[in-house]
């Protein structure tokens, strides 16, 4: 390490009488070059002020001779240090500190008071425009057994071929980094989505038709951003999923809610005046679980057409099936144009990556174009390549194929568990998804005190408005229904939590199929430590 030490003459002008010993370490055995070396230490001693505005520094030559580096080395710092701001030369006279340094500019100086009224008081700030709720996404708890609603296994997501993936694509990058694209999407990614379509869900389209978006959540704002003002009719389920009637409320929309039963959105209490919207889960209905039927699917189909509105289909889980074969999804079956199709691999992969797409009819094709170049431009290039090449390989099949597996067993599981502690169930939601619904018994405590019951043992179970679902403050399933997720937790876990949800509404002196008493107290005592 070289240690240098120069004592700058002042002028009086500026620092009158003072005398001052300036640091300089240069590492010769540094990987850092010499030159970024001398310009940081020069930009520290600067920014610390021990060379203060106006000082004078040494000449090139005399810096390089006492410091063992060349000359070259230090003019060519002098020159970062002035194209930077920090130092500036004066002809024939020599190289000074910067009185205005680059720092400054990033400080607010000279402020202005706030505004005033006449009697001296800060003038109101009129309301913000925006109104609206955010939906119960991310769960704020830390349960022992959690049995949160829509949440993939934390060990499924293919790490090790997503990196092989993701090197490959920063590899040949090229310009993709640098590039602005296709709001709508990357191209390849939309045809790997529409070639995946035809046979997973019975939808024949074309790339041109497939806007990718971050995530289900950005796709129903821009399908409310393309169809909603203020006062819209939307039609929605009711109870439904919390995330698309808030988007809704949020542009003002005017939400009218129609009931389901067990083969989904009831189409005879449909509204028969003008409506420009409706919102449906027919594969896999948010939150109770129910297919809407083909009968239905049809008869809504013509609803849609004689009152002239589009319907969203989301159909954020329906790459998991575990009975029969999947009904032909909406968007299959409409022959009009009306269906904007919603889905998403937050599911299948993870939400993390924010990745989801729609399939919209052709007339929507421009304004999504524009609607998507005015939130964000499109979705990042490397995400969009990466997931192409996953589709389009052997690798999302299998990956399907693996968790589809995996997750039918944990449904099992889940079953079995609540048949053995519970006698005979009455649960909605089975063929497909990631959470099913349990039917509470009417001798049961009402859903949310038993969600409060069993977050005492440590275990989470949902009603409709904790599982982020909205019944519009109360519908017939309102008090009577828990939501269970399962996707996440492992067999042992599964039977586990459900034990303790047994000892739980034991506690409250309501007989329990297949806990014994000495069980209960066990566990009430197990659960007093959590």
């Amino acid at each position: 390490m070289i240690l240098g030490w120069y004592r700058p003459k002042t002028t009086r002008k500026s620092y009158p009488g003072v005398q001052m010993d300036i640091p300089i370490e240069i590492d010769q055995s540094s990987h850092q070059s010499l030159q970024s070396q001398l310009f940081d230490r020069v930009r520290g001693l600067i920014l610390r002020g021990q060379l203060k505005p106006g000082t004078p520094l040494p000449a090139t030559r005399a810096l390089s001779d006492q410091l063992g580096v060349s000359r070259n080395t230090v003019l060519l710092a002098y020159e970062r240090l002035m194209a930077e701001g920090y130092l500036q030369t004066r002809p024939a006279v020599g190289t000074f500190v910067s009185f205005e340094l680059p720092e400054d500019s990033l400080a607010s100086t000279g402020l202005r008071s706030p505004e005033t009224n006449g009697e001296g008081r800060q003038a109101a700030r009129k309301p913000i425009p925006f109104q609206g709720r955010a939906q119960a996404v991310v769960n704020p708890h830390r349960l022992a057994f959690d049995f949160w609603v829509g949440r993939p296994d934390p060990h499924s997501f293919p790490t090790k071929t997503w990196r092989r993936l993701l090197n490959r694509k920063v590899v040949t990058a090229g310009s993709r980094f640098t590039e602005y694209r296709d709001p709508l999407g990357l191209y390849e990614l939309r045809q790997a989505i529409a070639d995946h379509l035809g046979p997973a869900r019975g939808i024949s389209t074309t790339p041109e038709q497939v806007v990718v978006v971050a995530g289900s959540q950005e796709g129903l704002n821009v399908a409310a951003r393309l169809l909603i003002r203020e006062g819209t009719p939307v039609v929605t389920e009711r109870p439904c999923y919390q995330g698309a009637a808030f988007v809704f409320e949020s542009y003002s929309a005017k939400l009218v809610p129609v009931p389901v039963d067990e083969f989904g959105i009831e189409v005879d209490k449909l509204p028969h005046g003008s409506t420009r919207l409706a919102y449906v889960t027919p594969s896999h209905q948010y939150p109770m679980g129910y297919t809407l039927s083909l009968e239905r699917r049809l008869r809504l189909l013509d609803w849609a057409w004689r009152v002239g509105a589009y319907i969203i289909e989301d159909d954020y889980d329906s790459d998991f099936r575990y009975s029969g074969s999947p009904l032909t999804a909406l968007t299959g079956l409409d022959s009009h144009g009306c269906v904007i199709y919603l889905g998403t691999f937050s599911k299948s992969i993870g939400a993390g990556l924010r990745l989801g797409y729609l399939v919209v009819p052709r007339e929507l094709i421009e304004p999504a174009r524009t609607v998507k170049a005015l939130l964000n431009n499109g979705h990042p290039w490397l995400d969009q390549a990466v997931l192409t090449e996953f589709i389009a390989g052997a690798s999302y099949g299998t990956h399907l194929r693996r968790i589809r597996q995996l997750y039918r067993e944990r449904r099992d599981c889940l079953v079995e568990s609540l048949q053995k502690h519970f006698g005979e169930v009455e649960l909605s939601g089975l063929d497909g998804g990631m959470h099913l619904t349990w039917h509470l018994p009417t001798n049961f405590p009402k859903a949310i005190e038993l969600q409060r019951m069993a977050e005492g043992h440590g275990v989470g179970i949902y009603s409709l408005e904790g599982g982020a679902a909205y019944d519009y403050d109360g519908s017939a399933y309102s008090d009577h229904a828990i939501m269970l997720g399962y996707s996440s937790l492992t067999e042992k876990q599964i039977r586990a939590g459900v034990e303790r949800v047994a000892v739980a509404v034991d506690a409250v002196g309501i007989k329990v199929h297949g806990i014994s008493k000495q069980q209960a107290r066990d566990h009430r005592s197990a659960s007093a430590t959590i």
